[in-house]
């Protein structure tokens, strides 16, 4: 694909569920888009509200370059990617925008391959009303060239995209991102259920946790950036004093009735990571436990050489 194909200004989108309706919607604003799904209504609304020209095959997509994908599964996905692999023209690419994790990126790239299409993974770290105003964030993976081919096309949905490296990182980060927003709201709950046992105003728990230097913002911007990944763990709050205070949280939890579920098993990793010889060093230390049982190391060596 040249720059002469993106100008020719068609861009085909699979799948017009929500997300997929207001993708289809900043589309519209820049280009021809050829939309294409299983649902009558969901394909009619499309075309109403955003002019979208209405496929009733999938071959219908066979004379554009760049087709995104927006699906409610990864098996769908595989299925659809099988369909266009016998349709589009050799040196397209396919953008996957639906949730998957990387390993269904490789099957899909996988199933694309043999006919030449491409496949990059664009995720979408952002609702349905962000999509809507053009104010997504897109988590991108795939090979340099194929994602300068389709940022034309993603330009119009998002006013942040970054590039996290080959295909499927782009989705592996988001479901890293989710599974941690998802995990810290179990332990904000608990914070939460702590605070109104103890009589501290859920308010003012809110403002603690928000401040630079508290327990929310400070395990990332301190221990994270600049300890683990620079493999940094002498000095600083040695891990036996963490386990100590989350002995301490978890006695107030007992003495009040509130049941813990995360901090507790987070305490479980401080006990394992004073047996393991590093109760004297920086509790972020805790890293070097994941480093021995998965065998990869967690220190950034590129952003450091950088």
């Amino acid at each position: 694909m040249t720059a002469a194909d993106t100008a020719r200004g068609t861009v085909g989108l699979c799948g017009l569920g929500n997300m997929g309706h207001a993708i289809a919607g900043r589309l519209a604003l820049k280009y021809r888009v050829l939309g294409l799904d299983t649902d009558p209504a969901r394909l009619a609304a499309a075309v109403d509200a955003h002019r979208v020209e209405p496929l009733d095959a999938i071959t219908g997509f066979a004379e554009t370059r760049v087709v995104l994908l927006s699906l409610p599964s990864p098996a769908v996905s595989v299925a659809v990617a099988e369909q266009l692999a016998e349709v589009l023209q050799p040196g397209s690419v396919v953008v996957e925008t639906s949730t998957v994790n990387p390993s269904d990126i490789a099957r899909t790239a996988r199933v694309l391959r043999d006919r030449d299409v491409r496949l990059v993974d664009a995720a979408i770290l952002s609702g349905v009303a962000q999509m809507a105003s053009g104010v997504a964030t897109l988590l991108l993976g795939g090979e340099g060239a194929d994602l300068d081919l389709v940022q034309p096309y993603l330009a119009p949905l998002a006013s942040t995209s970054t590039r996290f490296g080959p295909l499927g990182a782009g989705m592996a980060a988001k479901v890293i991102n989710n599974a941690v927003a998802h995990a810290v709201m179990v332990v904000l709950a608990e914070a939460g259920a702590l605070a109104a046992a103890t009589g501290v105003p859920r308010g003012r728990l809110v403002e603690l946790l928000a401040h630079p230097e508290a327990g929310l913002l400070r395990p990332l911007t301190h221990r994270f950036a600049e300890r683990v990944l620079h493999g940094d763990y002498g000095g600083g709050m040695p891990t036996e004093a963490a386990r100590k205070d989350s002995t301490l949280a978890l006695a107030m939890a007992q003495e009040t009735g509130v049941p813990l579920f995360a901090v507790q098993a987070a305490h479980t990793v401080y006990e394992l990571a004073v047996a393991d010889d590093l109760g004297r060093l920086d509790y972020a230390s805790i890293a070097g436990l994941w480093e021995r049982w998965t065998g990869r190391a967690l220190a950034d060596t590129a952003r450091d050489a950088g």
